[in-house]
């Protein structure tokens, strides 16, 4: 008896190893499943996008990013479906570049200026006087080889540059003070993005640059922390600088340009055709983006008019008086081997479609 009671303790513990171990492989056969869910989403079955900016819901920008969602989530059936986070939503705009550089993010759209802490080579794009004073030419440029060759450069930095996006030219914006000349900035307090290139293009006119967030802006013009400021029309309006700032002013001096760009490790991990769906994508949202910047342009110029703001142009004698300050400062600025020859692909560039 007592052997057969132990023979039969032995079954039993062995049907309850083999449950066990038929468990385990349950277990196992979930945790295989679940692998090949996230192996399916990589290859284009169900892939979702987290896509971030910081512009205002009516802006060009995120005009541009509905855009992109739309072309996506329609070529793909759905199986790509994108997932806008607008305003600043995700975090400043630093911290909106670093969660796309960890992998949190994965596409973002931000200033150059931004972005040039994190590949110093981009800041090109905010040289000033550096580009044409004709929008359509200054798009031709940046969507030519040589602003390829600046989007290639975000690698650097863990990111893949997709393309250009408007912003528009920017414009000084003054409390008290109208500029005509780069003198004119001496002793004046100018806000300035977060990018050393645009702080010592200040320095060069005589101002005082300083570093403020994009969201304390319109208050620390108001309570005068800063003297003034340099945005395009577009930012001006949507945030009401000119209700705190007494002169704008149309200078030309540069543009405001946003990096479209993702998470280079995410990027290159998926499919060749979520890859071209996110490229062909990126073009359509970029041309809306661009067509709603061109509609909306002249009227935030009218309504900024309007409003009994002081609106100046400078002059082309004014702005030549700038750009004999301004030219030297480029190869200074941007003088590494592999950034003066960037530079000359853009100059040539710029040489000739303005011919």
């Amino acid at each position: 008896m007592n052997i057969k009671r132990i023979l039969a303790l032995v079954a039993t513990l062995t049907v309850l190893v083999l449950a066990a171990c038929g468990g385990g492989t349950k277990d196992n056969d979930d945790g295989n499943k679940e692998t090949a869910d996230t192996d399916a989403s990589n290859n284009g079955d169900s892939v979702v996008i987290r896509l971030s900016h910081n512009q205002p819901l009516e802006s060009p920008e995120h005009v541009g990013a509905a855009k992109f969602k739309e072309v996506i989530e329609e070529k793909s059936d759905g199986k790509v479906s994108v997932e806008i986070f607008p305003a600043s939503q995700l975090g400043s705009l630093r911290e909106q570049i670093e969660g796309t550089q960890l992998g949190e993010i994965n596409i973002t759209m931000q200033p150059t200026a931004f972005v040039t802490p994190f590949v110093d080579d981009v800041k090109v794009i905010d040289l000033p006087y550096l580009w044409p004073a004709d929008t359509e030419k200054t798009y031709e440029v940046l969507d030519s080889e040589a602003g390829q060759a600046v989007l290639d450069t975000l690698e650097k930095g863990g990111f893949k540059g997709l393309g250009f996006w408007p912003g528009g030219f920017k414009l000084f914006t003054t409390g008290k003070k109208e500029i005509h000349a780069p003198e004119d900035f001496k002793g004046l307090d100018i806000r300035v993005m977060s990018s050393p290139l645009l702080e010592d293009q200040y320095k060069l006119w005589g101002a005082n640059p300083t570093m403020i967030e994009y969201a304390e802006v319109y208050n620390s013009l108001q309570q005068g922390v800063v003297d003034g400021q340099e945005n395009p029309l577009q930012t001006i309006y949507l945030n009401n600088y000119h209700e705190v700032q007494d002169n704008i002013i149309e200078s030309y001096h540069g543009i405001m340009s946003y990096l479209f760009m993702a998470n280079k490790d995410w990027f290159e991990g998926l499919p060749a055709d979520v890859q071209e769906l996110i490229y062909e994508a990126e073009e359509e949202g970029k041309k809306a983006a661009r067509e709603s910047l061109a509609e909306t342009e002249d009227d935030y110029r009218q309504q900024i008019i309007d409003s009994g703001v002081n609106y100046y142009e400078l002059t082309d004698e004014e702005i030549e008086k700038f750009r004999e300050v301004s030219v030297p400062f480029h190869e200074e600025a941007y003088g590494e081997s592999e950034q003066v020859e960037i530079l000359k692909q853009i100059k040539e560039k710029i040489e000739e479609v303005t011919k």
